[in-house]
């Protein structure tokens, strides 16, 4: 697997156990199988970045990939792991209720693949979690963002099967721009289409309290 990751260094060798710890899916790195979006990843207003191509061998590895299971799944990993603003009582009930029904063991993972919370992914979960909007329209909101998977190696395994290849300087006055553009877009899609009017029948965070639904329940898909 041809994998990139933005910085704004060059790194040859991925540290395993690096990173912050509240990232999407806790500790590890972070990479795509598409080099522009590594090339948005690693510029920032003020700095140029670099692209990072590695090679990874994934023979032996155990890859989950939240894709394959429905977006409540990708929430409660990413409630796990992000810090979100649980001011109001309803926040809080649901970021437990989610976190304690719908995740997977994904820490006995070596890759994990899946959507990435970006500004524009993260504000659409943080509007599902406060009531904003239905489970409905969250799962449509992560086809907005083109290109916003994925991959992160978890495992010490999966640190000894990556293998660097080479490195690109990134220009932030051509890629930033770029980066600004697609969130936009993304918010911009998200926003239209009166999304952010009250669906009857839809399934709130309220109702998935309130009936306690669980993961086997054929509206959660």
């Amino acid at each position: 697997m041809i994998l990139y990751h933005g910085s704004e260094h060059i790194i040859e060798k991925p540290r395993y156990n690096g990173g912050k710890p509240n990232n999407d899916y806790g500790r590890g790195f972070y990479c795509t199988e598409y080099a522009d979006m590594a090339r948005e990843w690693s510029v920032t207003r003020e700095h140029n970045g670099y692209v990072n191509q590695y090679e990874l061998d994934t023979e032996g590895l155990k890859v989950l990939n939240l894709n394959d299971y429905p977006v409540m799944t990708w929430l409660a990993v990413l409630l796990e792991n992000r810090t979100f603003n649980v001011g109001s009582v309803l926040a809080k009930e649901a970021l437990q209720y989610i976190t304690k029904e719908f995740s997977v063991p994904y820490q006995k993972y070596d890759v994990i693949t899946g959507y990435r919370a970006d500004d524009s992914y993260f504000s659409f979960a943080y509007d599902f979690i406060n009531g904003v909007i239905s489970y409905e329209q969250l799962s449509e909101a992560m086809k907005l963002g083109k290109l916003g998977n994925q991959i992160v190696l978890k495992s010490k395994k999966s640190f000894e099967k990556i293998e660097w290849v080479k490195a690109e300087q990134v220009s932030k006055e051509m890629w930033y721009p770029k980066k600004e553009k697609r969130d936009s877009e993304a918010r911009k899609a998200y926003a239209s289409e009166d999304k952010m009017r009250y669906v009857k029948g839809a399934l709130y965070i309220t109702k998935v309290l309130d009936e306690e639904i669980k993961k086997d329940d054929p509206r959660i898909r």
